[in-house]
């Protein structure tokens, strides 16, 4: 789950198929009684069919995690002093060298290669916007400068971010797309 849409549809499903969710967060559903074994098997079709996956693998679970901690990060916080080892251990109550190697073993990418990915994502969403300037984006997002983020945000698109600001169909990705090599 990548936005708080993805949680109402969650929570909607989860109503369906009578299972009462104590809390629902991104990538992260806790409810209050064991599921019987049709209900899994619904719950898994309704989720399949919402876009959504049934993560029952323990490192699945870990990974998904590590996603929506550095995407909601990301895309609803306003803080980019954070440093993504610190909040990403302390957030997982685990330690950062063993998620990285779980994360680079499972994804085929690094979690850096992953937030930069993530940066790049928000960074087309503020341009096509068109409300903040580059230098105003480059600070929301924690790039040391206008020229940083530009090299980065072509290197991964190909294209300016001037370029990409004037194109009539600005190619966006689904925030849980986002997994290509940096």
């Amino acid at each position: 789950m990548v936005c708080p849409r993805c949680i109402t549809a969650v929570e909607n499903v989860l109503d369906e198929v009578q299972l009462q969710p104590e809390s629902v967060q991104l990538g992260e559903a806790i409810i209050l009684t064991e599921p019987s074994e049709t209900q899994l098997a619904e719950l898994r079709q309704k989720l399949q069919i919402q876009g959504f996956e049934l993560l029952e693998d323990s490192k699945a679970q870990v990974i998904d995690r590590i996603k929506s901690v550095i995407i909601n990060h990301i895309h609803h916080s306003g803080d980019n002093s954070i440093v993504f080892s610190e909040l990403l251990a302390s957030e997982l109550h685990k330690d950062y060298s063993g998620l990285s190697k779980l994360f680079s073993t499972q994804e085929g990418i690094t979690i850096e290669q992953y937030i930069i990915l993530q940066k790049i994502e928000k960074v087309k969403e503020l341009l096509q916007y068109n409300q903040l300037t580059l230098s105003q984006i480059a600070d929301t997002l924690g790039y040391s400068s206008v020229a940083h983020l530009s090299a980065q945000f072509r290197k991964i698109t190909g294209i300016t971010p001037t370029a990409f600001r004037t194109q009539t169909t600005p190619q966006r990705l689904p925030l849980d797309a986002v997994t290509k090599k940096v």
